[in-house]
């Protein structure tokens, strides 16, 4: 790890990364807000799930990589940003209703599905892995591939505590909004789901 000034920085840079709201963020809040609490923790697992992978892909050799998946990934940028606009479509035909059996119906692995398949729609934050992470790494002090999962399982940590957070005060809001507003609710965060993938799929590869 490198020494402790740099890495508190790196910890600190991590924190300014995470705090701003993206994509994965407001389907966080959206489905806590809906489904409560829970729900957006699950997708807080599905996003960990897919930094997670990035971060063997970069420690694996992110060019190599890239050059060898690109049209891969041109696939799955394309694929989020559908889902994307989906979701948020069925965020603006929601009819507001937060019952808790609703809550409860569904099923835990899709919320997590949802983590991941929006951390990977954006390829993008794999090449910013590649670009922010290895500006901490010091080969002096070892492995540079054990130095990116180390730095990596930071970030990762600083994203679970962050977005865990979004998902706790959203999931208890949701509970205490009246019908009109979650409605609108719903349809401010569908707004930013469809624009968030209309951004993935007008974005130049």
């Amino acid at each position: 790890m490198p020494e402790t000034a740099l890495f508190l920085s790196y910890v600190a840079a991590c924190f300014l990364i995470i705090i701003v709201p993206g994509p994965t963020v407001t389907v966080i809040i959206a489905n806590s807000l809906k489904h409560g609490t829970r729900a957006g923790l699950l997708n807080v697992l599905g996003t960990q799930i897919g930094l997670f992978t990035m971060m063997l892909v970069l420690a694996l050799g992110l060019s190599a990589v890239v050059g060898v998946m690109g049209s891969l990934f041109e696939v799955l940028r394309i694929l989020g940003a559908a889902y994307l606009i989906w979701l948020g479509v069925k965020l603006w035909r929601s009819n507001g209703q937060l019952a808790t059996e609703e809550r409860a119906a569904r099923p835990g692995g899709s919320f997590v599905l949802q983590g991941l398949i929006v951390v990977w729609s954006n390829p993008k934050a794999l090449l910013f892995f590649g670009a922010f992470i290895p500006q901490f790494i010091d080969p002096a002090l070892g492995s540079p591939a054990m130095q990116t999962v180390l730095l990596g399982l930071v970030f990762m940590a600083v994203a679970t505590i962050g977005d865990g957070l979004y998902a706790v005060v959203a999931g208890g809001a949701g509970t205490r909004l009246s019908q009109s507003r979650i409605r609108l609710t719903e349809r401010i965060s569908g707004t930013f789901l469809i624009g968030g993938g209309l951004w993935l799929a007008l974005a130049r590869r």
